[in-house]
């Protein structure tokens, strides 16, 4: 089965080092999970890269069995087969049987070539997970008011063909699970990343972080970890609530009146730097006590929202954020993610090949 984490790094420009474009490749695929520090390049990759450096990269289409792989890498038996299944699942090797023997090749007979055959089936089975998942995103214009202004993400998902769905699960689970939105070391029966996906799914307006830990009855540590792993999956987005705005700037121009008086909110507090009209709307409403979060949302329509960012910022308090799905529709969601990962399988084959050539 076919199973591969596409994960987004700089890329090693102008390095022709084949140590260093083989490393970079493996994390790309998420290949290498754990590193130990090392004084070098080869110090710090592990048996992964050790077997493939060692063999099928010095002869591809040798056709190479497990004891030959041990024997020419130094790996334990028990360790050439954990890395097999790796390497196969990802579409990097081909096996093929011999007599009681699993006999692997490179497939393509070269890095490039392989590559190519992973980008052309991970975007054939990515687009076919996400047309799932475009079936279930309810359309909405007003969810997409607020323009994003959430910085881009290192991109990482995990793309698994559609396998065999375990006992209490159905298709959206194993959906959740096969996209890496539940984490490496999800718990069985842990639903949290899909409830979180579901809620997004069918809002038609950001969430905060708040309202969503309290829908789903769970920590705000945990409900915030699943989000950013669906934001680096480009299938959520952070932006700013902006209708929030006048209600936390009523509360802080109250609460600061009644601490620091007129002088400081005119001065320090930024209403100052506003136009004379909405600076004396706002402090002869604090004055008589006449304000409300409706008079202020009304007071500040003309002011720009970058500006109504900086007052709310001096006033104490803080620019709310809240999470959305990543389009108005489905099929936006799924544009946008594909689009991300051709970025990534395009860095991929360009390195391939510079891996290639140096190796040449």
């Amino acid at each position: 089965m076919f199973r591969v984490r596409l994960s987004e790094s700089p890329m090693p420009t102008g390095s022709k080092d084949p140590d260093v474009l083989l490393a970079w490749l493996l994390d790309s695929m998420g290949m290498v999970r754990r590193k130990t520090e090392g004084v070098s390049v080869e110090d710090e990759q592990g048996a992964l890269h050790r077997l493939l450096r060692e063999t099928v990269l010095i002869d591809p289409l040798r056709g190479w069995d497990a004891r030959a792989l041990g024997d020419s890498s130094g790996l334990s038996q028990t360790g050439v087969h954990h890395q097999l299944v790796k390497l196969r699942e990802s579409g990097l090797l081909a096996a093929d049987t011999e007599g009681r023997w699993h006999i692997h090749v490179l497939r393509g007979g070269s890095v490039s070539a392989a590559i190519e055959l992973v980008s052309v089936q991970a975007r054939a089975i990515l687009d076919l997970r996400l047309s799932e998942l475009v079936k279930v995103v309810s359309e909405s214009d007003d969810r997409m008011v607020a323009s994003s202004q959430d910085e881009e993400m290192a991109f990482r998902i995990e793309v698994a063909e559609p396998g065999a769905i375990a006992e209490g699960e159905d298709w959206f689970d194993a959906l959740v699970r096969d996209l890496g939105l539940s984490g490496e070391r999800a718990k069985p029966g842990d639903k949290l990343s899909r409830n979180l996906l579901e809620e997004l799914l069918s809002s038609s307006r950001a969430v905060t972080l708040l309202a969503l830990a309290d829908k789903c009855d769970d920590s705000r540590a945990r409900v915030q970890r699943s989000i950013e792993r669906m934001r680096a999956a480009g299938i959520v987005e952070r932006v700013p609530m902006l209708d929030r705005i006048a209600q936390d700037v009523y509360g802080g121009l109250m609460r600061q009146y009644d601490a620091r008086g007129e002088d400081w909110l005119m001065t320090r507090g930024g209403i100052g730097r506003l136009d004379d009209s909405v600076s004396k709307a706002l402090i002869s409403g604090v004055k008589k006590k006449s304000l409300n979060i409706e008079k202020v949302q009304k007071i500040l329509n003309p002011v720009p929202v970058d500006s109504q960012k900086i007052l709310l910022n001096t006033l104490g308090g803080r620019m709310p954020y809240g999470f959305r799905i990543a389009g108005r529709d489905g099929d936006a969601v799924k544009e946008k993610v594909m689009r991300r990962v051709e970025k990534t399988l395009r860095r991929m084959r360009t390195v391939a090949q510079r891996l290639d050539e140096a190796l040449a």
